[in-house]
């Protein structure tokens, strides 16, 4: 019996939809494609520039590449024109909508579908939060060079929840004393 019931769960977690399944579920559903090529390039383009590119850059020719920065940035974008392959591919394979959530859900059933949206939304918040923290040094920055100072209570880095003696503290141990990052909370 309990057999019985574990099988049944398990074939519930990897049940899987058919391609034809999906694309007419997908034909009644009310989403407009309103998109073009250059839209779809230029989103694709500022997810991947984000912020860390404009300081990554020197920091890792300083430190790590020196002049074969060049050759890190080559096989940098061959593993990402690999990745966009693989996304051009399952796009062609399967025109609808949900991107690897769906192509999860028809390969390898709704469990591995959900831990792949949920760590796709992880993934996206993750990386707006990282962009905007970096864009609000540049703007700390652009402020700086026209004679704007904030602060540094204001824009040093938000507390973490670790307490000593009632008093919050950072990783390193040492006290916060910040309000909150200004600039990334504004961006």
């Amino acid at each position: 019996m309990a057999t019985k019931a574990a099988r049944g769960i398990v074939e519930r977690m990897f049940a899987r939809k058919s391609i034809a399944q999906v694309q007419r579920e997908t034909a009644a559903s009310e989403l407009k494609r309103t998109l073009g090529k250059w839209n779809l390039l230029m989103l694709g383009i500022g997810c991947i520039i984000g912020a860390g590119i404009f300081v990554r850059t020197g920091s890792a020719a300083a430190l790590h590449a020196g002049p074969a920065v060049l050759l890190s940035f080559v096989v940098a974008g061959i593993v990402c024109a690999f990745a966009g392959l693989c996304y051009a591919e399952l796009s062609s394979t399967l025109p609808v909508s949900g991107s690897a959530y769906t192509y999860g859900y028809t390969t390898l059933g709704e469990f591995v579908a959900w831990m792949m949206g949920a760590l796709l939304m992880l993934e996206y918040g993750l990386a707006a939060s990282v962009v905007a923290v970096g864009w609000s040094g540049y703007v700390v920055s652009l402020l700086a060079d026209f004679g704007v100072h904030i602060p540094p209570q204001f824009t040093g880095p938000a507390g973490y929840p670790l307490m000593r003696g009632g008093v919050p503290v950072l990783v390193d141990g040492q006290p916060v004393t910040t309000i909150f990052n200004l600039p990334a909370f504004l961006i």
